[in-house]
């Protein structure tokens, strides 16, 4: 009877990227179609940018079927005025969120700029992420289905897939205030203590949660992305039948080039350019 080999341990170079470039994914040849971030010649310009992204990240929850009533929250950190944060309104569909809705709080969770009241679980939240880490600029969560029933198992996601080492020792699992709802401030800060160094958080009996320091793009995306690897740990947990798991050294070598802000931000553009097209309210 045969037998099938079991995968060696191996250490593997990293692509070199050449100078200029974030990503390997990033054309050698010049002057191809491929998408850019761009430069900002004022804050305002940079504002305007900002909210059309982040309204599109609504959207894209819509499209994902990730409401669930008022619940769910999207932040992006203003440009300007670091202490500030814009999101979606309270109590507002993803699929009507818009740019005239979005509104503008501070860390007191004090609406700056807009007409709409602001989510109080959004607010203990993000607000403790942006307060305590300001390097993070934008931060997402949603009750979602499979997101939710694997936080129940309170561990972390298993490297089954190269889309699930994407997230690979940058991730982790909350289980502080399990399943209480963060409605004081004293939850949003231990929420916040664990989003060190980490773009994603498992809190258990309630859901997920990711945070950028690159852009609301790249939280949306990772956010999206997580709520799929969820989906598929669940799927294959029910069969019965063990996975076998990507090696420790190819899950880093993979979360390197595969699982970066800059990554998420670059999978989103294809989100970006469909909602352009098929949702051109997202700008009234």
């Amino acid at each position: 009877m045969s037998t099938v080999a079991e995968p060696q341990a191996e250490v593997q170079a990293a692509p070199i990227v050449k100078a200029g470039k974030v990503s390997i994914y990033e054309p050698e040849q010049d002057g191809l179609i491929f998408p850019r971030q761009p430069d900002f010649a004022n804050f305002a310009e940079h504002r305007r940018y900002l909210k059309e992204r982040l309204v599109a990240a609504c959207r894209a929850f819509a499209l994902q079927g990730y409401d669930y009533g008022f619940a769910g929250h999207l932040t992006v950190r203003d440009p300007e005025n670091p202490g500030l944060y814009w999101t979606n309104p309270m109590a507002v569909h993803f699929s009507q969120v818009k740019l005239s809705n979005l509104i503008c709080a501070d860390h007191n969770g004090t609406v700056v700029e807009g007409e709409y009241a602001i989510n109080r679980a959004g607010f203990v939240l993000h607000a403790a992420v942006h307060q305590q880490h300001p390097d993070i600029v934008a931060m997402c969560h949603a009750h979602t289905t499979y997101g939710t029933a694997f936080a129940s198992l309170g561990r972390p996601l298993a490297p089954i897939s190269q889309d699930a080492a994407a997230f690979f020792e940058d991730h982790v699992v909350i289980g502080d205030e399990a399943g209480k709802v963060a409605v004081e401030v004293k939850g949003g800060n231990k929420v916040a203590n664990a989003f060190k160094g980490v773009k994603a958080a498992i809190h258990q009996n309630h859901g997920l949660l990711t945070a950028s320091r690159h852009s609301i793009d790249s939280a949306a995306f990772w956010f999206i992305a997580l709520e799929r690897c969820c989906q598929q740990q669940l799927m294959i947990e029910a069969t019965g039948l063990t996975p076998r798991e990507v090696t420790p050294e190819r899950a880093r070598y993979s979360r390197e080039h595969v699982g970066s802000d800059y990554i998420g931000w670059l999978h989103f553009q294809t989100i970006w350019n469909d909602l352009v097209v098929s949702q051109t309210d997202m700008f009234d």
